[in-house]
């Protein structure tokens, strides 16, 4: 028991951090998912309590039944920018449960540096790195389940280094007789301690609401994720979506109260979730809106993958559209050590 309270009093030590959304705050790398399984539903999925890759996004799915899982993720991301992780799962003992762990990096490749008049410096490197250990319990007598997550967070710029400590805390719904799992995520709760240049940033702190839902007759399962729910108004206007009148005044995309809600959903499904192969496809509302050209088809949002399982291996592919010009592909290999 006091090894569970020590935990829990290092995951809430850092629960002091408002909300925002991209692009206003440092470590984005920590939102970008790196399972190929969570990349072909969508990128946010919550509920997948089988997939060794989920508790670094929940961490109330960590469970026995990931004891000895390893998994090596990989993505060829946009602009030559190269993301990876590791996960496992250990099972210490029977009465304390199970233990996760992740490391993620995500490498920037080689920049050219430039003074303040734009004349070129030479080249430097930039990389993230996030190390992550983390624990979950059941409630007595209920069926869920409370996680929490802490994170040791290092940003290199060329010269300059920032670390941060954060942790992510969740609770879960999931039911053996019930066909559905629901669950409530809190993320990157935490605080920058070293800064790049003596301002301290905010980290991406995120809440979101997952749920899934077997169906009974069709090998269906579904997921539904509301995203971004800290903060009511994601949206931004689509450059796109601009008009242009004769005299030259130029007016910005007019984001609706529809528009800003769907902006909220990310929506997948797989086939076939509990055979050897495995087939998912998802839709990103938010991407989709905030990336889709005006006269083009773009399929921005889209994303869809397969799994294959042979004995102790599963190998995943995902492929994901952001733009008309740019697309990810994510392949990970997933290892039961304790099959043989």
């Amino acid at each position: 028991m006091k090894s569970k309270i020590v935990f829990i009093f290092l995951a809430l030590n850092s629960l002091f951090v408002t909300g925002q959304v991209g692009g206003e705050q440092v470590y984005q790398f920590l939102n970008l998912s790196t399972s190929s399984r969570q990349v072909a539903l969508g990128g946010e999925v919550l509920t997948l309590i089988d997939d060794v890759n989920q508790p670094i996004w929940n961490p109330s799915t960590i469970n026995a039944e990931l004891d000895k899982q390893l998994s090596v993720n990989y993505t060829s991301y946009l602009a030559g920018i190269n993301i990876g992780s590791a996960s496992y799962a250990k099972v210490l003992s029977r009465r304390f449960g199970t233990i996760y762990g992740n490391i993620k990096y995500l490498n920037y490749g080689t920049l050219i540096g430039a003074d303040e008049n734009g004349n070129e410096t030479g080249t430097f490197n930039a990389s993230d790195v996030a190390i992550s250990i983390g624990y979950a319990f059941n409630l007595p007598w209920t069926n869920f389940y409370m996680g929490f997550n802490v994170k040791l967070i290092n940003s290199t710029i060329s010269s300059f280094t920032s670390n941060g400590v954060a942790t992510d805390v969740s609770i879960l719904y999931n039911s053996p007789y019930k066909p559905f799992r629901i669950t409530l995520v809190a993320r990157n709760l935490g605080a920058q301690i070293k800064s790049f240049n003596g301002t301290t940033e905010r980290l991406p702190f995120k809440v979101a609401l997952g749920f899934d839902y077997k169906l009974d007759h069709v090998p269906l399962r579904w997921y539904v994720t509301l995203d971004n729910l800290q903060k009511w108004n994601v949206s931004v206007a689509n450059p796109s979506n601009q008009s242009v009148d004769l005299e030259g005044n130029v007016t910005n995309e007019d984001v609706s109260f529809i528009g800003n809600t769907m902006r909220h959903f990310v929506i997948g499904a797989e086939l076939f979730p509990e055979s050897a192969i495995n087939l998912r496809a998802g839709y990103n509302f938010r991407r989709a809106s905030e990336l889709r050209l005006q006269n083009a088809r773009s399929f921005s949002g889209i994303s869809f993958g397969f799994g294959i399982k042979m004995n102790k291996l599963k190998f995943n592919y995902a492929f994901s559209k952001y733009h008309a010009a740019s697309s990810a592909n994510t392949f990970s290999i997933n290892i039961d050590l304790d099959r043989r």
